[in-house]
């Protein structure tokens, strides 16, 4: 049988202490015997490898002190755990768990889960309110339980051959075994250029998976593997909900500054990202109104005015009296790409990972925690593109006839809405590709490169190998799987269920984590979640009025300038500077031997993507940034090139 060692459990926890510099801890278990690792005590010499083994890389944030130490274990030491992320309810369960009779030593909600999972069992998770993820020994079982938070803010990767079992929170630390093969999953590859990352389940390496969000696993020996889906987001019939639009305005307002409050529960330091958006800025306020002291605010910029977004948010500091700090990134940080690439594990082709780096790198510096405003687009609405389907889905319900004749006119109020920098041709595209399934346009309208482009690109061979795989599957079947009927909502739940965690929540997570900073996002709490699904669409896309009803809850609250903005978004001048100052150094990668010897690009596709960006004739930035993040994820994880410690340095 496959034996844990200690070496490889060391090297695992050595190669995640970005997520956990604070602490860190071993236990092995061996003939139904338990062994921790402290410096106090250490293995025994002669250990040849256990049946079980779990490490942990502890960003002590709740009971700094060492009896919230993990891995944590039970009374008897029947149950163990490591556990990533926040329990914002664990207050509330210690109390119903202590009138239970369960004891506990510590003030953690490490413990919370422990005592819930004697307790319920696997049904703890439905009492859960927060983010993460975590492994449950229980050693009376021989079980292994394994869970992730029901949006997929922290992550949960695995890898599984008969006996042999072993997850950590980053792909990295799995590849510290040897035993795992290096092989590239191009079906995963082929996902990847269409959706700018790899959606759940499947990773970018062959054999390694990640558990999906709001999905529990169980290893039970001899070595079957059980995967169940424990949560999912349900869209009430309007009917059941006859609110007022008042009571709806009072309701958002409550809940909202509820789930603030959850997630100031802190023993260190804490602030909030502000990029001076609508959704950013109500929780900077909530915050200030909340909290005695100036809220700590961060904010990222650009020196292109088109991108820089400080003006408003420094508009917002005033307005509710933060400490203030900026950071402005420059062409040149793209420096950064290979431990970039190093922190993100697979390829990831949405360049804001850059100015999130930085500004978490910024942030570091003052507070050890920082609340967000993620996720109020997918909750309220809020995307451009939404309004841009609504457009769509009118169109496509006119006889053919009429269709062809209106097409110019449609094409030229599509070109100049919001989302105007998408160039005339990509449009003229995508409107040829229409079908009567708004699914499939929604999923048209996001990709990165559609299918002709990838044959423009491909190799020959790598095209023979995805033949007859349509990547757009994977989103068309998510749309399907939203229980309602409304078009609006099915979108919502479509990009609730893989853009947000599979993209946004990555980025957040890996950007953070990797400068040891826990990122908190009260509209992903799930009740929250759960209570705007009940609010009619119609009342968060009002006309052409994006957010409706979140700006109207809070039309008092935040200054008139933030309410009425146009919709920004969290864009890098990645267009010009590869026209410009990184002109020389995207020919110069893409175009190597060592690249295109790989064999899934050919030369003269490559050539006449950058060339055809160079000369302003196609925006290719989207593209050739996706390129170039999958090289770069080449030669670190797959030549190995450079160590892996130096890029964590």
């Amino acid at each position: 049988k496959k034996r844990v060692t200690s070496e490889v459990l060391q090297s695992m926890c050595s190669v995640l202490v970005h997520r956990g510099p604070d602490d860190e801890g071993m236990v092995f278990t061996k003939d139904g015997k338990f062994f921790e690792v402290t410096k106090t005590h250490p293995l025994p010499s002669n250990e040849n490898g256990f049946q079980v083994g779990l490490g942990h890389r502890r960003l002590s944030i709740i009971d700094l002190s060492a009896v919230a130490h993990q891995p944590m274990c039970n009374e008897d030491a029947t149950v163990w755990i490591v556990f990533n992320g926040e329990i914002y309810n664990f207050q509330e369960l210690r109390v119903e768990l202590e009138r239970k009779g369960h004891l506990f030593k510590s003030r953690s909600d490490t413990e919370v889960i422990l005592h819930g999972y004697e307790e319920w069992g696997v049904d703890c998770l439905h009492r859960f309110r927060g983010m993460f993820a975590f492994a449950l020994w229980d050693s009376r079982q021989r079980q292994l339980f394994m869970a992730r938070d029901r949006l997929g803010k922290k992550p949960l990767v695995y890898y599984h051959q008969k006996d042999h079992f072993i997850f950590a929170s980053e792909i990295k630390a799995l590849l510290q075994d040897s035993t795992i093969e290096r092989k590239v999953n191009t079906s995963a590859l082929h996902h990847y250029l269409t959706y700018q990352y790899v959606p759940s389940s499947e990773t970018i390496f062959e054999g390694i998976r990640k558990l999906p969000p709001a999905h529990y696993l169980l290893f039970r020996e001899p070595g079957t593997v059980q995967i169940e889906r424990y949560w999912k987001l349900h869209f009430i019939p309007k009917q059941q909900n006859p609110r007022s639009l008042t009571e709806w305005c009072d309701l958002i307002r409550g809940k909202l500054e509820e789930s603030v409050r959850l997630r100031l529960i802190s023993d260190v330091p804490l602030g909030a990202f502000l990029s001076g958006g609508m959704d950013s800025s109500l929780i900077v306020g909530i915050m200030a109104k909340l909290g005695g002291q100036p809220v700590k605010t961060f904010s990222i910029g650009f020196e292109e005015q088109d991108f820089d977004e400080l003006a408003y948010a420094r508009m917002v500091s005033n307005h509710f009296g933060t400490d203030h700090h900026e950071f402005v990134v420059k062409p040149n940080a793209i420096e950064i790409l290979p431990k970039l690439v190093w922190h993100y594990n697979e390829p990831f082709g949405d360049s804001s990972a850059i100015p999130t780096y930085y500004v978490s790198k910024m942030t570091r510096d003052h507070v050890k925690v920082v609340l967000t405003g993620d996720a109020g687009d997918e909750n309220f609405a809020g995307y451009p593109r939404y309004l841009r389907s609504k457009y769509v889905s009118w169109f496509t319900r006119l006889p053919e006839k009429v269709r062809r004749s209106l097409l110019p006119a449609f094409l030229r109020i599509l070109s100049q809405s919001p989302w105007r920098r998408k160039t005339l041709n990509r449009l003229a595209d995508f409107m040829e590709m229409l079908s009567s399934h708004q699914g499939r346009n929604y999923a048209e309208q996001i990709k990165i490169f559609n299918q002709k482009e990838k044959d423009d690109v491909y190799s020959e061979d790598f095209s023979r190998q995805v033949k007859g795989t349509d990547p757009l599957d994977y989103l068309i079947k998510k749309y399907e799987e939203g229980d309602t009927d409304d078009p609006l909502e099915k979108l919502l739940y479509l990009d609730m269920t893989t853009y947000l965690p599979e993209d946004l929540l990555v980025k957040m997570d890996i950007a953070t984590m990797a400068n040891s900073l826990e990122a908190r996002v009260p509209f992903l709490d799930h009740q929250f979640i759960e209570e705007v699904a009940g609010i009619p669409s119609h009342l968060k896309l009002k006309g052409s009025t994006t957010k409706f009803i979140l700006k109207k809850a809070f039309s008092d609250f935040l200054p008139e300038a933030i309410l009425k903005r146009r919709k920004m978004g969290f864009g890098v001048p990645v267009s010009r500077w590869f026209r410009n100052e990184l002109k020389d150094y995207i020919y110069e990668i893409l175009l190597d031997s060592r690249t295109l010897n790989r064999g899934y690009f050919k030369r003269e596709g490559i050539e006449r993507l950058l060339d055809e960006h160079a000369c302003m004739r196609y925006d290719h930035s989207g593209k050739i940034w996706a390129l170039l993040f999958l090289e770069i994820w080449f030669r670190v994880f797959m030549d190995q090139e450079g160590d892996f410690f130096s890029y964590a340095a």
